[in-house]
């Protein structure tokens, strides 16, 4: 049965592999469950109900993933697009959070007349294998950098960033934290990359799980100890799960179907819908060509099989996770803890979808992972993702250059999209100005881009 419907042998996988890929996406994924909802609060949005929409839409966009495209991609609502959601279109620019998810719900009918009518397949494909190469290397260091910053190992200072002091921590976040709290997770991710790192290297099946597990084992016995002291005004929440509210699923009654068309046709709006559409697109793109560069899933031109199903998945999770009541749903570069796993049907992304939809009946356990537990592995995803810098051609300087100027515009500016831009810019300037556009047959669709991208820094 699993065998016909996901192609097991042919992909040289197992069901055991697959569902251990699936349980250790969903554990580098699970903090999506705790940080979308407080978010959103910031909006206005009920904090529970968001919750329920984020597991719902992130089960949904999944589940459609292994339906569309047989491919170990997890999708959610997006980090990024969340905060841009709550900070700026609706604190910012004084939008109800209503009329932003009604911008989320456009970009989503958007998204599947572009995935449809093969607009994004289109985009995806002429982008050059060099630079699909350095996208992937460049995510690398964007998730690893997250993974850093979640754990606190790095803090914001004088110098930009710096290593980790409880004197630098609380003057970069206005805080008084102690040893107690933050201090002692620092301590346990740098412990929780070591382990991770030892499993690795012994390789030991589902390294990456592991590492996250006993990590957040040994911060409960630290909890239990005394020497993590939870302080949840700044952030530290206890450990242990938290069953006092039983196993409810809280109500989507607050925001569920609650969109508001009123005024979309004005500028601001346009502008809007044009942000999300644009950072969704080449975040999406982005992470699928990483992630399926690691798992080998690109032809030999660098295309992705069967990407239009993954794309329309991506664009109808969207749509239908405005109705619910979250942010944009996106391709979440995660899945490359699952790849890294092993993963590489649509099974690994069955049992993501399904542990999404349990973890509304089990949230107090889920919720309790720690940032500091799922950091290592997002540390160690980097260093796979990394590794395909040596598929970049280094002796060609027309491909080296745009590919670096991606790699590094990731992590520096905090955007995969941001990253793509560059590099396509970098890529188009520099081989029609030294004369190699020509002989590169560089398709028309990257001259496009690489105007549409001049005109956004210039207008946006």
């Amino acid at each position: 049965m699993l065998e016909k419907l996901f192609k097991l042998k042919e992909n040289n996988t197992t069901v055991k592999t697959e569902v251990l890929a699936g349980i250790t996406t969903f554990m580098t994924m699970a903090y999506i469950l705790a940080v979308n909802p407080s978010i959103l609060a910031a909006a206005g949005m009920d904090q529970g109900a968001v919750f329920t929409a984020t597991a719902l839409a992130a089960c949904l966009g999944t589940m459609l993933m292994a339906i569309f495209a047989n491919y170990p991609f997890a999708l959610a609502p997006g980090m990024g697009l969340n905060a841009y959601f709550a900070y700026t279109v609706v604190i910012g620019m004084g939008y109800s959070w209503q009329i932003a998810l009604a911008a989320v719900f456009v970009e989503g009918l958007v998204f599947i007349v572009l995935s449809v009518t093969n607009v994004r397949e289109a985009i995806f494909n002429a982008i050059p294998m060099n630079l699909k190469s350095a996208v992937s290397v460049g995510i690398g260091l964007f998730i690893a950098f997250v993974g850093l910053q979640n754990a606190h190992i790095v803090v914001g200072g004088s110098t930009l960033l710096q290593l980790f002091s409880v004197e630098a921590y609380n003057k970069a976040n206005g805080v008084e934290a102690s040893f107690n709290n933050v201090g002692i997770t620092v301590i346990l991710a740098l412990a929780g990359i070591i382990i991770t790192g030892i499993l690795v290297v012994k390789n030991i099946k589902g390294n990456i799980l592991w590492g996250i597990l006993i990590t957040w084992g040994l911060g409960i016995i630290c909890q239990f100890a005394g020497l993590y002291v939870p302080n949840p005004d700044l952030g530290f929440y206890s450990l242990l799960p938290d069953f006092s509210k039983g196993l409810s699923i809280p109500s989507l009654a607050p925001i569920f179907g609650k969109l508001q068309f009123k005024g979309i046709f004005s500028v601001d709006f346009i502008v809007i819908l044009f942000a999300f559409l644009f950072v969704d697109l080449f975040d999406t793109i982005g992470t699928l060509v990483g992630v399926s560069a690691k798992a080998d899933m690109l032809d030999k031109e660098g295309r992705l099989p069967h990407i239009k199903g993954a794309l329309l998945a991506d664009a109808v999770a969207t749509t239908f996770g405005a109705i619910l009541g979250t942010s944009t749903t996106t391709t979440f570069v995660e899945s490359a803890s699952g790849v890294s796993e092993g993963g590489r049907t649509g099974l690994t992304a069955v049992t993501t979808a399904i542990l999404f939809g349990l973890s509304l009946f089990l949230s107090p356990i889920f919720l309790a992972i720690p940032s500091f537990a799922t950091a290592p592995a997002l540390v160690i995803v980097g260093l796979y993702m990394l590794s395909n810098v040596t598929n970049i051609n280094f002796t060609d300087m027309s491909e080296a250059i745009p590919a670096y100027v991606c790699i590094i515009a990731m992590p520096f500016f905090y955007s995969i999209s941001e990253g793509i831009s560059m590099g396509v810019i970098a890529y188009v300037v520099i081989n029609l100005i030294t004369e190699e556009a020509k002989e590169k047959k560089i398709s028309a669709l990257m001259y496009v881009l690489a105007i549409l991208f001049i005109l956004k820094y210039i207008f946006l």
